[in-house]
């Protein structure tokens, strides 16, 4: 297993990219007619810690693909270095299939600013698909008379190193949200990383810092009870779950759409075909009602599980996050 490389721009890496993706999902000859072993219980690791986001996804799914592969699944919960260690895990196992990851955004920022990550997004994962996607929102402290993203920028450029953002985690999704609009808007908005949203969101109502971003469903309730203002969600367009509330390319910021992705990984090397199996079960699973509206529910936008597409999705995203790292020195070297 390689450690994470900087994505260069070069043609001859960009093949090397392929070359590795190509190798993630074919199997060798051997293995051609291999599944998953009928006696064997399937183990998701969420590399977050138990009542996160992920957390919940994993075991809303986790019944429904039990029913569909015949067999008993446990979600087994491995946080540390900001999802490092339970990516870490799932990449050193035995590429049966019997070892996925559940993947969220960090997955891709994570290897991108810590060189102890330990695991390559591209080279060291089979993709199975994604399942959701959906914004995250943007909120500001009410106790400030800025009531939108742009006054908080142009209050940065005034005040440079005055204006605090607060982060579930040096690496992750959000953090690498601010070091983007820091350095396509100029402006110098200082990172407050914390142990995960909850604490930041108290400090964020208390008006120990001015701005965060977090996930719809964390952030919704302190939304209603006007302890938080909503200034923009992440993505291009407005979502139905806050119609309300602009979007990135209304606000102003059309480069800055992001998206939080869930999604299943397994090893590299793992054989196509138990891929396939996985991949099938998990769009039986997601296309039970129950599950559609919870989803649905939390802001998400269903996608259907395809490999090849959530391969696309990792190189892609991989590019974008250490690019910006490498233009902009940004470095989170947390071991675990």
């Amino acid at each position: 297993m390689r450690k994470t490389t900087e994505l260069q721009r070069s043609p001859a890496r960009r093949a090397l990219l392929t070359a590795a993706l190509a190798a993630s999902v074919t199997p060798p000859a051997s293995f051609a007619q291999t599944t998953l072993q009928s006696d064997k219980p399937l183990r998701i690791v969420v590399p977050f810690a138990p009542g996160a986001g992920t957390d919940a996804v994993a075991r809303l799914i986790a019944p429904a693909l039990a029913q569909s592969l015949n067999r008993p699944v446990a979600v087994e919960n491995r946080a540390g270095a900001s999802g490092a260690i339970g990516s870490r895990l799932v990449a050193q196992s035995p590429p049966d299939g019997l070892t996925i990851l559940l993947v969220a955004s960090p997955f891709t920022t994570v290897a991108a600013v810590n060189s102890r990550a330990g695991y390559d997004p591209v080279a060291d994962f089979a993709p199975i698909g994604l399942i959701a996607s959906g914004p995250l929102l943007w909120a500001g402290s009410v106790q400030s008379e800025a009531r939108s993203l742009d006054d908080w920028i142009r209050r940065a450029r005034e005040r440079p190193g005055t204006v605090l953002y607060g982060s579930a985690g040096a690496g992750g999704i959000n953090h690498l949200m601010l070091e983007l609009l820091n350095a396509q808007t100029g402006a110098q908005i200082v990172h407050v990383p914390y142990r995960g949203t909850a604490p930041a969101v108290v400090d964020l109502v208390g008006g120990q810092i001015h701005l965060l971003t977090g996930t719809i469903p964390a952030l919704l309730p302190h939304l209603r009870e006007g302890r938080i203002r909503a200034l923009a969600v992440s993505t291009s367009a407005r979502t139905p779950s806050l119609p309300d509330v602009p979007g990135m390319r209304e606000s102003g910021f059309d480069t800055l759409d992001v998206r939080n992705v869930f999604g299943f990984a397994a090893p590299a090397k793992t054989p196509a075909n138990i891929i396939a199996q996985i991949a099938s079960a998990l769009d039986e699973a997601i296309r039970q009602p129950a599950i559609r509206d919870r989803l649905t529910a939390d802001a998400l936008d269903i996608v259907a599980p395809n490999p090849a597409s959530m391969a696309r999705f990792i190189v892609d995203d991989s590019r974008r996050w250490q690019d910006l790292a490498t233009r902009h020195g940004i470095r989170v070297d947390e071991g675990g």
